[in-house]
């Protein structure tokens, strides 16, 4: 089964925005940016502010796929899922959790930060802002290919779960305190996948399972996320021209 996509949207240390928008996503050693309100969301939104950091990552990476793929507003609620993968999760959350939960003997500890200490949070705002009622889930990232998500995305519409899904990754930098064990580039980035085939050319491709669990896009195998948006990426420029509005590194 062949599944479309139909958006991408990113943000990274080297920049954020989405395929129709212009630029590269680049996953580079840069920290990554301190999202606002209005980096996201063009209207006031009460809830944002309130949200952690790697809410906000996997949040503003979500809807920027949304808007690429036209799909940021609604009317109706939709049965639209999401896959994000992460190796991190929510620690840096739970780390800054803990630290006010020694203070006063526990007295202190946030209710706001306690709200967000499951790796799978942002998944609930997803939803309700954007009215998503598919299966929602947060996998832990151990492929070194980093499609764990992707795939797990297209099991779903070929089991007829969804017609559409949404599937990423999403990690924020490595806390101080682990530095020294664990090696990755933050950010967050994800594909709008969906069964339908578009209704005026154009898009960025196809991309299906092999047999042995393998990525196809456009009829080529791709060995990693990396190789993957490279090429989605490459290819919107047959479909309109690209407008570089956000300048980005080039990607590892």
């Amino acid at each position: 089964m062949n599944a479309h996509i139909c958006g991408i949207g990113w943000v990274t240390g080297a920049g954020f925005g989405w395929g129709k928008q212009g630029g590269d996503c680049s996953f580079s050693d840069l920290p990554l940016p301190h999202l606002t309100r209005k980096d996201v969301f063009p209207e006031p939104n009460q809830r944002f502010g309130r949200m952690s950091d790697y809410t906000k990552l996997g949040l503003a990476a979500i809807t920027f796929t949304l808007r690429d793929a036209d799909l940021e507003t609604w009317v109706e609620k939709r049965p639209i899922g999401v896959v994000a993968s992460t190796r991190l999760g929510c620690l840096a959350t739970d780390l800054e959790y803990h630290r006010t939960v020694l203070l006063n003997g526990g007295g202190l500890a946030s209710p706001n930060l306690f709200a967000y200490t499951l790796a799978n949070c942002f998944l609930g705002d997803a939803a309700i802002q954007f009215g998503l009622t598919g299966s929602s889930v947060a996998i832990n990232e151990t492929d070194v290919d980093g499609l764990g998500a992707i795939k797990m995305a297209l099991e779903d519409l070929a089991m007829g779960e969804a017609d559409t899904m949404l599937a990423g990754i999403c990690d924020l930098d490595v806390p101080d305190a682990f530095v020294d064990s664990i090696s990755l580039r933050p950010g967050a980035l994800f594909l709008a996948l969906t069964t339908a085939p578009p209704s005026i050319p154009g898009g960025y491709g196809t991309v299906s399972l092999t047999e042995d669990g393998g990525l196809i896009h456009n009829g080529i195998k791709t060995n990693s996320l990396t190789g993957l948006v490279l090429a989605v990426l490459a290819g919107r420029t047959a479909v309109q021209p690209t407008q570089h509005n956000t300048t980005l590194d080039s990607p590892e």
